[in-house]
């Protein structure tokens, strides 16, 4: 028997709510620092192909995504105890199998979207003084392993993530994910690296892999300055050293210069051909309301940057749509930001950037391969009133380029998050 999307949203519901409610830890600051909330989003997206000899002409879906989110708080005692859950739904407003293939929704063998898709996950966690272990599910946000929430749901993990935080400033990780279910999944399937664009990396026998191990740390060696290195290694496929430098200059009340250095060395694991050193470098000068950013991006060795498919990277150059992360790939960015809370409406934000590469090694071509990338958000969050925190942002892009694809794409994305306690 098939549950309608809306009765297995709370069955979801029901499912993580029991989890909480019965917990044999229960303590006073189990409950009382306990908290849940669902976000309701609403994303239309547009991408409209416009190379000659597209196979598809565009892909245009609209759909409604709930994140519900709980949290407990820890039992008490040297060592406390909690539980988290998450549960995310994903619900087809309007597609078709010519228009499918966004990313919002899974579609079968002849591309028909599925009316409704989702995931349930817990995940228990401990904690002694500044030392949190979490294992279950997972949304990790560090330099090696990132979640990609750009569509209508996040992908997420599975595996055990030690965080500490014992010495004043430095922020250390340790982990080992197994599993992960991509954005437009309701599966949890072993990961690979990303081979997509003109990367030329090449997989062997196995290309999958059980085991991605991280470790690494943050430190904040002064107000100004901040160093990180993280590891991360794909078992079979892949190894990387990451290495961040980010360092900001007050130059008045209103002023700042921000310097954003990243390195990151990428080697294979005896399953894969990767070869890869990825240089960036970010300047952001900053006042008042005004952000103006300059930004260049080297990629070079025998292949172009590896990460986990489905998630999310650390290149300067990631964008609404490409990285700019190909084999020997050069690339240089331009951005402009602006806060209108400086004209006196706070919530309302605008970006738009331009980033061009060129020098890509495209294989069986003679010539090198170019491209580029024009990207633009709107976004206001309502500061007041019965619609307080509702978010709307529209993104538009353009891409051109000599060996991929050209295509328009417009994203329409409205957000609200309700605390249910």
């Amino acid at each position: 028997m098939q549950l309608k999307p809306l009765s297995r949203f709370f069955v979801y519901s029901s499912l993580v709510a029991t989890a909480l409610g019965t917990s044999t830890m229960a303590s006073a600051a189990f409950i009382d620092d306990s908290k849940a909330g669902v976000e309701l989003r609403n994303f239309y997206m547009n991408r409209d192909f416009r190379q000659s000899g597209a196979s598809q002409s565009k892909a245009e879906e609209w759909a409604q995504g709930f994140i519900l989110k709980m949290e407990s708080g820890y039992t008490e005692g040297p060592i406390g105890f909690g539980v988290d859950a998450l549960g995310l739904l994903g619900v087809k407003l309007d597609s078709s199998p010519d228009r499918s293939g966004t990313g919002l929704l899974p579609r079968g063998s002849s591309n028909q979207p599925h009316d409704d898709y989702g995931t349930a996950g817990l995940t228990a966690k401990a904690k002694m003084s500044n030392t949190t272990l979490h294992v279950g599910t997972l949304q990790p946000i560090i330099p090696v392993v990132m979640r990609n929430d750009s569509r209508l749901l996040p992908n997420i993990y599975r595996g055990a993530w030690l965080q500490s935080k014992e010495l004043e400033g430095l922020t250390f990780d340790l982990g080992m994910l197994d599993r992960t279910s991509y954005r437009d999944s309701s599966d949890y399937e072993e990961m690979t690296v990303f081979t997509g664009g003109s990367r030329n990396i090449q997989l062997g026998n196995a290309a999958t892999s059980d085991e991605f191990l991280f470790a690494g740390g943050r430190y904040q060696f002064m107000p100004e300055l901040t160093g990180s290195y993280y590891y991360g290694g794909l078992d079979g496929i892949y190894d990387q050293h990451n290495f961040n430098l980010v360092h900001i200059m007050p130059l008045s009340d209103n002023q700042s210069f921000k310097t954003d250095l990243r390195y990151v060395r990428s080697t294979d694991d005896g399953g894969s051909n990767v070869d890869n050193n990825a240089f960036g470098a970010l300047f952001t000068y900053k006042l008042g309301g005004h952000g103006f950013t300059g930004g260049y991006q080297k990629m070079s060795g025998d292949t172009g940057y590896a990460y986990i498919s489905g998630g999310d990277n650390t290149l300067i150059n990631l964008l609404q749509i490409n990285d700019f992360g190909n084999e020997d790939e050069k690339s240089w960015q331009v951005r402009y930001d602006y806060d209108f809370a400086a004209m006196g409406i706070p919530g309302l934000s605008l970006m738009t950037r331009y980033v061009s590469g060129d020098n890509v090694n495209v294989t069986n071509r003679a010539d090198e391969g170019k491209e580029w990338e024009r990207d633009t958000d709107i976004a206001y969050v309502v500061q007041n009133g019965p619609l307080k925190n509702l978010g709307m942002k529209v993104r538009n892009a353009t891409v051109r380029s000599n060996f991929g694809s050209d295509l328009n794409e417009t994203r329409l994305i409205l957000s609200y998050t309700l605390a249910l306690w």
